[in-house]
């Protein structure tokens, strides 16, 4: 009897091989549960989080809305761009994380573009 692993954890190990994070074009990981959604910008080299953005953030609790819908993905997405460009950084490598581009993640990612961050 073998072990079974989540198939988005199966596409997201496959992604990973692939997808890494320079100090110069770091990676922007994309996680979302039912409730939630995260964005961290990671230096892989130095296994290092540079900026992190979520709906549990003081930030977005303040706006009291809920965190797991297409607007709320918005808010995260400019979040993120906006402390990636206080942090320095203005190019990154998208990793959707094993998530379809669609919906919540699709959101998050045109937000962060909109806001200026380049992937």
């Amino acid at each position: 009897m073998g072990r079974s692993i989540n198939p988005r954890k199966q596409r997201h190990m496959r992604v990973r091989k692939k997808v890494t994070g320079t100090p110069q074009r770091p990676r922007l990981n994309v996680f979302r549960s039912a409730r939630h959604i995260y964005a961290q910008i990671i230096d892989d080299t130095n296994d290092h989080t540079l900026v992190s953005a979520s709906t549990l953030d003081e930030a977005f609790k303040a706006e009291g809305k809920y965190g797991g819908n297409k607007e709320a993905a918005k808010i995260v997405g400019r979040l993120i761009a906006e402390r990636a460009k206080q942090a320095g950084i203005s190019a990154v490598v998208f990793d959707r994380g094993g998530f379809l581009y669609h919906g919540r993640v699709k959101e998050l990612a045109e937000a962060a573009r909109e806001a200026g961050l380049e992937f």
